[in-house]
């Protein structure tokens, strides 16, 4: 038993040691934990929200970050699309068409489109016309007008119209500003970013904007160009078109002008019909009726003769029953 004390008391010493020990050797270990990660969820959450955040929010906040809403139709000079339609009665239609085109091009313009064709007049004599359009500088339209109307010989149609088209050019450069920002914004985001997955959700909305601002940048251009150039659409119809019917010095007019017209059309019409008739329809009759008559004489002639040699047949097949 006495033997035994001081074993004892060594082997409590010893676990007491080992307690304190291991209590020692894990105090580090929990203090220094927290210090190792804290950092990476720091730094985390600010890309991540703004990376998987909607269109609309980022459009928002890029839209408050820059001001993108400042502007107003105020601060914008009025923007308006000017064209002009006429219809011109001219006495060379050729001539006239050259002259135009030229004129487009001296005053900064450009021809869009020209065509010449040929028309008719009343009594079907062909002759030529003309439809073109041209774009001239908004400030020279009123000078364009007057050259297309000098020496005409008749303005059968002229209309003018204006499209004010501010509100919707400014709305298009508040939206390119946003867009702008926003493209901007996700950019810095997706250098910064070092998740893969939120990359390639960055990338997808960047896309997105510089898509619409393509779009957006389109319209403007589109505007801008219809503002500062005017169109204007011209038919050229020839003199000789509108002419009266003239009986000598006289021109016959109103009602007696159609009268006399719609006579010169019969007859016209009634002397194709008979020179359409000899030439052609006659012919035709002829060619197809010839074979059909000798055909029906043909057949005539054998109905006659089978007709004939039967009434031959009765009388001798009578004689012989008697």
């Amino acid at each position: 038993m006495k033997r035994l004390l001081p074993f004892s008391f060594l082997v409590i010493i010893a676990i007491t040691l080992g307690a304190c020990a291991g209590s020692s050797a894990r105090a580090p270990q929990e203090i220094e934990a927290p210090a190792a990660v804290e950092p990476y969820y720091d730094a985390a959450p600010a890309p991540t929200m703004m990376a998987y955040s909607s269109d609309g929010a980022v459009a928002n906040e890029a839209a408050a970050g820059s001001g993108g809403g400042d502007a107003s139709a105020s601060q914008v000079q009025r923007l308006v699309i000017q064209n002009a339609d006429l219809s011109v009665v001219v006495a060379d239609v050729e001539l006239r068409m050259d002259e135009i085109q030229n004129m487009a091009e001296e005053m900064g313009g450009f021809v869009v489109s020209s065509n010449l064709y040929q028309g008719y007049t009343n009594d079907y004599t062909p002759v030529p016309e003309a439809s073109l359009t041209i774009r001239v500088p908004a400030e020279k339209l009123d000078e364009a007008l007057a050259f297309i109307k000098k020496d005409a010989v008749d303005i059968q149609n002229e209309t003018r119209s204006g499209t004010d088209v501010t509100a919707e050019y400014v709305d298009l450069k508040s939206r390119l500003k946003t867009y702008e920002a926003a493209e901007k914004e996700l950019t810095e985001l997706m250098e910064n970013s070092q998740n893969a997955e939120e990359v390639v959700n960055i990338f997808n909305q960047l896309m997105y904007y510089r898509e619409q601002i393509e779009l957006v940048k389109g319209q403007i251009k589109y505007y801008e160009e219809a503002a500062a150039l005017s169109a204007i659409s011209i038919r050229l119809i020839a003199e000789e078109t509108i002419k009266p019917v003239q009986i000598g010095k006289w021109e016959p007019k109103g009602v007696a002008l159609e009268a006399v017209q719609d006579l010169i059309d019969f007859w016209k019409g009634f002397v194709d019909f008979l020179i359409r008739f000899i030439i052609y329809t006659l012919p035709v009759l002829v060619t197809i009726g010839i074979p059909f008559y000798l055909f029906f004489l043909g057949a005539r002639w054998i109905f006659r003769k089978l007709r004939g040699n039967k009434k031959k047949v009765e009388p001798q097949q009578t004689e012989e029953k008697k």
